[in-house]
Parts: C-alpha cells; sequence; structure tokens
C-alpha cells in the first residue's frame, strides 16, 4: 500500500509560550517518536555534535518547533536545498518558507541558533589580539559571511596592540556587488581611534578569487588609511570553502 507523502505541521502557538516537554493539546506525540527523539538527544548529550551528522542536529534544532512529528524528512529536505548545517541557519527566511512544513516556528529556532553561533564566535575575537586569535578570526568570519547569498562589507578596526576593538558592517549589496567608500571606511577608523584595519567581504558564488574592482578598492582604502597614519593590515574574502588574504596572495 503507497503511505502517503509526510506532512509538517507547526503548533499554532509561540516560540516562547510552550515548551515541548510540557502537555500539549491534541493528538500525544507517537511513541516511536518520542524514543527516537530521546535517542538522539542522549547521544549528543554523551558524544556532542561530533557524535551526529549533520541532519541530526538539524532535527534537534526542530524538534522543539515541531513537537509531535517526525522532522526528519523536513531536515533532509533543508539540507538538500541549502547543503549543510551552516548553510541551513544561514538561509534567508524568505528561501526557508520555499521548503514545506516551514513555518514562523521554524525560523525562530533557526535563526536563535545562528545568532547563538555568531555571538559565540564573535565573542572569541573581540578586545583580543588578532595575531593570537587569528584562526579564531577566520572562523568567525565563516561562520557570518560564507553561506550569505548577498555581498557584504566589513571593516575590524584595531587599536596600537592590534586588539580588535570593532567589527562593524560597512555595507551589504546584491549577490556579486557590495557598495563601498573609504572614505567612510577610513572616517568610522578616525572616530574609534583606530590604528589599523582588517577588510573582509564575502563572494556569494563561492569562489574567493579577488576581482579587478576588488583589488583597486583595496589599494584606494590603502592609500586612503596610509594618508591618515592607520595601517591597512589584510582584505580577506571569504567563499564558501576557502578564503583568500590579500596579504598572504601578495596582493596587498
Amino acid at each position: 500500500m503507497t503511505q502517503p507523502a509526510p506532512s509538517f505541521g507547526e503548533r499554532p502557538l509561540s516560540l516562547f509560550d510552550l515548551d515541548e516537554a510540557r502537555p500539549v493539546s491534541g493528538a500525544p506525540q507517537p511513541s516511536y517518536i518520542r524514543d527516537h527523539r530521546k535517542r538522539l538527544r542522549d547521544r549528543f548529550m554523551a558524544g556532542g555534535a561530533a557524535a551526529l551528522p549533520d541532519y541530526e542536529l538539524l532535527e534537534l534544532v526542530l524538534f522543539r518547533a515541531i513537537p509531535r512529528q517526525d522532522v526528519k524528512p523536513l531536515a533532509r529536505a533543508l539540507l538538500d536545498r541549502f547543503g549543510d548545517f551552516n548553510g541551513v541557519l544561514s538561509a534567508p527566511a524568505t528561501r526557508l518558507l520555499e521548503i514545506g512544513g516551514v513555518g514562523e516556528a521554524v525560523i525562530q529556532e533557526l535563526k536563535i541558533v545562528e545568532a547563538a553561533a555568531h555571538r559565540l564566535s564573535r565573542a572569541r575575537v573581540m578586545h583580543r589580539p588578532i595575531i593570537s586569535s587569528w584562526d579564531a578570526l577566520l572562523d568567525y568570519c565563516r561562520t557570518t559571511m560564507a553561506h550569505r547569498e548577498t555581498e557584504q562589507f566589513r571593516v575590524l578596526y584595531l587599536d596600537r596592540k592590534n586588539v580588535l576593538m570593532g567589527d562593524e558592517e560597512q555595507s551589504r549589496g546584491t549577490v556579486n556587488h557590495v557598495p563601498v567608500y573609504p572614505r567612510e571606511v577610513v572616517k568610522r577608523a578616525l572616530e574609534l581611534n583606530a590604528s589599523a584595519m582588517i577588510l573582509v567581504h564575502n563572494h556569494p558564488s563561492g569562489d574567493p578569487t579577488p576581482s579587478q574592482d576588488d583589488i583597486t578598492m583595496t589599494a584606494r582604502i590603502r592609500d586612503a588609511a596610509g594618508a591618515m597614519d592607520i595601517t591597512l593590515h589584510d582584505h580577506l574574502i571569504i567563499g564558501k570553502e576557502r578564503e583568500v588574504s590579500f596579504r598572504a596572495d601578495g596582493y596587498l
């Protein structure tokens, strides 16, 4: 007998109005779903995220939003569309809504996890010397920018000891262009009394190879900053699988 296609339904209440562990109205949660969720939680608590593939970790995130249904098909559908766990978390709400079974509660859960990941990775680099936390800085840039579908341009401002004192979005744009104004970048550095900067932007195509526009704009910012005795340490372009450092690759 042909099984009907799975359907998903979120609980009607707000994410913060009801905890899954408390009694809910309507049909009880089937025992096979309850047992599966317990096994998954136990494995996570025993082995951490490394013990779970992406689709199971995503299931854990979806449990609260969809308390009484099997969320495995939805987790797999999200991964099929957006590639990996980070891609799902970073996907715009409008794109997430294109997936059957995704509504406000699912989006809230995903965006809360995304915000927590960004805040945690940012805390590991803010107010710390860049030299000793370079790997953490790259992780932060990858987490916040690698899966964005439009370009974003950020500036990291450093003090005299190369401690990260500011991380600000300067502008955002389209899938292949972001407007950058060297005067505004340098003006903000002067306002913060910064001694150095690192530029960061992403390539939504996934390929971090610098364009000629990237190279030209970097040179303009370097020259404008240099006139104010502010050092441009690097320009990082973040792709989906790797990043390019202008300093390391000889562009700067």
